[in-house]
């Protein structure tokens, strides 16, 4: 049984600029903080003439560029300033004027530059050429696309097995190259399609495909601004989808309820100035975002969903109205079943399980029967856990009861938090595909792709281990360092024969590499792509299915560089020399992408004339017509057992997080602005009394124990305690560097997502 240690870490972040400091946060959200914080970020990356250009086309219909953070969508307004400190920060890191060119590397060793802080890898700039590793000289070195994608075409084309290469993809990937990827892949025989939802949100969409007949949220933005309730249960709204706090600060405004259920209150669970509110910013003026907050443990949500649901049910046994009998005599199975579940469950159980009192428990029921229509929203603090599926699952039982699906205002809304990553999973990019999707693929592709499940990311770390996934593409994002169990996983990645990598910016998987190894550098989302037809555009869908158009601004960093559909063009021209897929001939104009994809893709008819209207267009969804492609043609309830989350006696119960500096694995700095850190990562979140109990004060360095269920053990040493507000049994910290507490076998059986919110832990104070 593996015993990892935490000394295999380099830092993450940047060297600190003074003490490590801690003060509570009780400003409002986004406001004046969120505009000293952009002009700060503008003035060190040395964009403040590209920057506030960029601010002006991020977001916009007719021209603009799609915000490369976050996967909220646009305003149905056509706001001129629908920004995000975060999502300007993403692009203004595209922006920057640094390079990592030949001479860089040439300066740098990889076993050197394994030693620098991932903020030092990503601070060297954009990429400027293909590089190579020659292991002779422990360099990148540069290489000719041609080389390259014969590297790459001559490992596919000497594999055993199509099965022995995994193909992994980051949610920044555009829709046509989506496509094109997965086409490849399975093109060359392979359903190893890997990609982040497989750590974030796949138990949303199991959880939605069982109980709705589909894998997305059903509501869209005009939802958000009818609904009469709004439940936002395990997301940080100022760090994690900032644009969001537009809607909440207008729900608050015309006297909707806001409902805030995470173990933290967060800033943007509290109060908010909008920066394009000119008025508000003038006279700091800020609006409340919530109007209560229930603090449950981590893991808790499932127990709160069914407590609330336990008193819906007694109240409909004196008040009929309060659940919709009809709409579920009419559209749902499993009632019964579930409604004798919640009467067997006691409240006591529930308020163990919860970590809240009965009475706020039916708070937040009186709320959600008050309103005629509700929303439930959530991120992975309810997903990322082994019952993620089961909870999600809660989510759609407690809207089946009143009916709040099917019409304005009222639904599931999962927030994806990555541009695109749903787009990825529309497109193709699915280990375990539907028939029907590749019934569809032979016809229109004249290929015969392989019907047997691939491998998710997990599946494809453990694969790679083993020595049977010999060859690893990454289409953009830091698989190294966003992955769980670090050691066991750069040591996955080095037993590969080839390791590809497709990034703009240096990062830890560059360094963590296999025996051969290959950077190969794309455009940007900011970048214009010229092609033979004229510069291109691509398409991107949002959390809420809206897919729009997204055009580059600026001319790109290198003459060197390739879009990303054309990388993926040599590459599968190099490993499938005779394939009769017209390759080159889609990079010269999208549009031919774009008409094939209208014919494979359920919902992408005349995808060239409906993508090119005002804020593009939105894809169907059945259950929003309560439509219901699931076995029964119904919507189902479910019955699971509720789940056990409270830690044993001395355990606690860890969440990892991003801070606010920080987008998915990019740091950006050693702050924390929202929770009130400066100088420190290396930190853990406990609560006093947990603190006090350990013989532990603030600051104080502590040693955090991690047990997997394999019965392993896992280290982090010297991590300084931070008191902070939070439930009893709970703790939390940062990701990516608490990612090594998390072994590769701790894994939801549910979904298969590493649980990276629910990491049973011993904090002791260092001695």
């Amino acid at each position: 049984m593996m015993e990892a240690e935490s000394d295999l870490e380099p830092r993450v972040g940047p060297v600190p600029k003074g003490e490590p400091y801690f003060h509570p946060y009780h400003h409002p959200a986004a406001g004046w903080g969120a505009a000293k914080s952009v002009t700060k970020f503008l003035l060190d990356e040395g964009t403040l003439i590209e920057g506030p250009r960029a601010i002006m086309k991020m977001n916009h219909e007719n021209g603009g560029f799609d915000c490369p953070g976050c996967a909220w969508p646009d305003d149905t307004k056509g706001l001129k300033l629908d920004i995000c400190e975060n999502g300007i920060k993403h692009v203004t890191w595209e922006l920057t004027h640094k390079r990592a060119n030949r001479e860089m590397f040439a300066r740098h060793t990889v076993s050197e530059m394994h030693e620098w802080s991932d903020f030092k890898l990503e601070d060297q700039g954009r990429l400027t050429e293909p590089m190579v590793y020659d292991a002779a000289t422990d360099h990148y070195v540069p290489i000719s696309w041609h080389d390259a994608f014969e590297l790459v075409g001559r490992h596919l084309r000497n594999l055993e097995n199509p099965n022995q290469a995994s193909y992994y993809t980051s949610g920044r990937l555009g829709n046509e190259a989506t496509f094109l990827y997965q086409l490849m892949a399975r093109e060359l025989g392979t359903n190893n399609l890997p990609d982040c939802s497989n750590m974030c949100h796949e138990a949303s969409g199991r959880a939605l495909t069982a109980a709705l007949g589909t894998g997305k949220g059903t509501v869209d933005l005009k939802d958000w601004e009818a609904t009469d309730a709004l439940f936002i249960l395990g997301v940080n709204v100022a760090s994690n989808a900032p644009r969001m706090l537009t809607s909440l600060t207008e729900a608050f405004d015309r006297g909707a309820q806001v409902v805030h259920i995470n173990p933290f209150i967060e800033a943007g669970a509290t109060k908010a100035i909008i920066p394009h509110d000119f008025l508000d910013m003038a006279t700091f003026h800020a609006t409340r975002t919530s109007t209560l907050d229930l603090q449950v443990r981590v893991g808790g949500d499932m127990a709160l969903l069914r407590g609330m649901a336990k008193a819906v049910l007694e109240q409909a046994k004196t008040d009929p109205k309060a659940i919709d009998s009809q709409f579920i005599n009419r559209h749902t199975v499993g009632f019964e079943e579930y409604r004798a579940l919640c009467e067997a469950t006691p409240w006591e159980e529930l308020e163990r399980q919860s970590g809240l009192s009965r009475a706020d428990i039916l708070k937040a029921a009186r709320i959600y029967t008050d309103a005629d229509r509700s929303i439930i929203s959530w991120c992975l603090g309810v997903t990322q856990h082994e019952h993620g599926v089961d909870t999600v699952r809660e989510i759609v039982n407690l809207l089946l009861l009143r009916g709040n699906l099917g019409r304005e205002g009222a639904g599931p809304s999962p927030v994806r938090g990555h541009s695109n990553v749903q787009g990825n999973r529309t497109c193709g990019i699915d280990h375990r595909p539907e028939p029907e999707f590749l019934d569809r693929l032979a016809e229109v592709c004249k290929i015969n792709p392989p019907r047997d499940h691939g491998l998710d990311t997990i599946g494809t770390l453990q694969a790679m281990n083993r020595g049977d996934v010999k060859v690893f593409i990454g289409m953009g994002g830091n698989f190294a360092l966003a992955v769980p169990d670090s050691p066991f996983s750069y040591e996955a990645l080095r037993n590969c024969d080839l390791t590809v990598q497709v990034s703009t910016k240096l990062n830890r998987s560059h360094v963590v590499h296999g025996k051969e190894a290959l950077i190969l550098p794309c455009l940007a989302r900011t970048d214009k792509d010229h092609q033979r037809a004229g510069v291109q555009s691509t398409s991107v869908e949002d959390s809420m299915s809206m897919v729009h158009l997204s055009v580059g601004m600026k001319r790109p960093a290198s003459k060197h560089l390739l879009s990303e559909p054309a990388i993926i063009s040599g590459m599968a021209r190099a490993a499938l020399p005779a394939s009769p897929t017209p390759w080159e001939w889609y990079i010269e104009d999208y549009d031919r992408i774009r008409d094939t994809m209208s014919e494979v893709l359920d919902g992408f008819e005349d995808f060239n004339r409906r993508v090119r209207l005002p804020l593009g267009f939105r894809i169907k969804q059945p259950a929003r017509e309560l439509i219901f492609l699931t076995e029964s043609g119904k919507a189902e309830f479910s019955s699971a057992k509720l789940a056990d989350v409270v830690p044993a006696p001395g355990m606690l119960a860890l969440g990892t997080m991003r801070s606010h500096d920080q987008w998915n694995t990019t740091i950006y700095s050693d702050n924390d602005r929202y929770r009130g850190i400066k100088n420190l990562r290396e930190l853990v979140f406990m609560n006093e009394d947990d603190m006090r109990e350990r013989g532990i004060s603030e600051f104080d360095p502590v040693n955090i124990v991690a047990t997997a269920k394999d019965g392993s053990h896992r280290y982090l040493d010297g991590y300084l305690a931070i008191p902070y507000d939070m439930p009893r049994g709970c703790a939390a910290g940062y990701m990516p560097e608490m990612n090594v507490l998390i072994a590769l076998c701790d894994y939801s059986t549910q979904s298969d997502q590493p649980l990276m919110k629910h990491v049973k832990v011993h904090i002791t104070a260092a001695t």
